[in-house]
């Protein structure tokens, strides 16, 4: 009697606390059932507290779920936050941004230095300043000097900036990672920065690396007296890309390569050395490179015994390498047109008025206004 008596007393005893675990446990089930948002820890306020921040940009003081790992909390990490009371009811793992992830080129591209007709000293120059100091470092040290941090690539369009840059993504085993300028310009304040500062940092991480910023004259122009937000929000990414090109961080194994046809353009600050060490100009090709050039666009092609390339190397026309691939491709589509497998002379030289009429926007060659 005495042991059942005990027994049913603490039957009732532990019932509660049984109760009450299970009506705590389906309240997390609850919460990890409902829509979470995802906002970042600025500040933990004591063990229970913490103030987070929504991707909006407001920030809220709430409370940390007791089933959280509090030893893992750090400001600055992502948190789950609940979906009304925007309690902290969980911690993402901080991942690479998904936009630096789509940057990374992962498939080499196929050109490589044999693709580029002439340009011979600007391929010596990019490979002393961006290839070597990844591969032989030792030498630099030797030397007693430091290998260049940034180099840019300028000239006009159509003269194989981003041709060299693919090349040196398929001939280096570093990392490369490519984005546009236009890229970085963000729709909310700080998230252009923001985006900068995880490009670096990634590049970091997976050194020795490349980073090459396509188009740089669209967030590296000179700076002004600003009307809009836009444009300072434009000035504010360009300022972060300054200081992560010369700051107080070392850079370490990332090399910056920049490309724009338009240099005269760019802040000054940009352009100092310390900050971009090499500028490398691709000027309109020669004759001996436009010959080159034509050689490795009809290496393929199958020519008529009339063909004559050299009245198109002579000419005085500011042909770019651009412009000599599209007169191939456009001489190829015209023996096409014609049901003919193999492309005569007559067939270059509509190409070239063609392709010359449209680069000349529409002002017929020879006519002089």
């Amino acid at each position: 009697m005495l042991m059942e008596e005990e027994f049913v007393a603490n039957q009732e005893k532990f019932k509660p606390h049984e109760e009450k675990s299970e009506e705590e446990r389906l309240r997390v089930e609850d919460l990890r059932g409902t829509p979470m948002g995802v906002g970042s820890l600025e500040e933990i306020i004591d063990d229970n507290h913490a103030i987070v921040s929504s991707a909006v940009g407001a920030e809220y003081y709430v409370s940390i779920c007791s089933f959280v790992d509090k030893d893992s909390l750090e400001p600055g990490s992502s948190v789950l936050l609940h979906n009304k009371v925007l309690n902290v009811v969980g911690i993402l793992a901080d991942d690479v941004d998904p936009m630096v992830s789509v940057m990374k080129v992962d498939k080499a591209p196929l050109e490589s230095y044999a693709s580029i007709g002439g340009l011979e000293s600007q391929i010596q120059e990019i490979k002393e300043a961006v290839e070597l100091p990844l591969t032989h470092p030792e030498l630099y040290e030797d030397i007693g000097i430091k290998p260049p941090k940034g180099v840019i690539l300028y000239g006009e369009p159509g003269t194989g900036k981003t041709l060299l840059a693919k090349a040196v993504a398929n001939s280096t085993s570093a990392t490369f990672l490519r984005v546009v300028g236009s890229e970085l310009i963000q729709k909310y304040l700080g998230d252009g920065p923001k985006l900068v500062r995880e490009l670096f940092r990634v590049a970091e991480d997976m050194a020795p690396s490349i980073v090459f910023i396509d188009e740089i004259d669209a967030v590296g122009t000179k700076r002004y007296d600003a009307n809009s937000g836009g444009e300072r929000e434009i000035q504010r990414t360009m300022l972060e890309l300054l200081n992560q090109l010369d700051g107080f961080d070392a850079r370490g194994d990332v090399k910056v390569l920049l490309a724009t046809n338009r240099i005269d353009t760019l802040d000054p600050a940009l352009l100092r050395p310390g900050r971009i060490d090499r500028k490398i100009e691709f000027p309109l090709p020669d004759e001996k490179t436009k010959r080159r050039i034509f050689s490795i666009h009809t290496s393929k092609m199958t020519l008529a015994d009339d063909v004559n390339l050299e009245e198109f190397i002579m000419s005085k026309d500011d042909l770019s390498g651009a412009d000599i691939k599209a007169i191939c491709t456009e001489a190829g589509l015209m023996a096409l047109r014609e049901r003919r497998m193999k492309v005569l002379h007559d067939d270059f030289k509509k190409a070239k008025e063609n392709v010359m009429y449209k680069k000349n926007q529409g002002i017929p060659e020879g006519l002089y206004l």
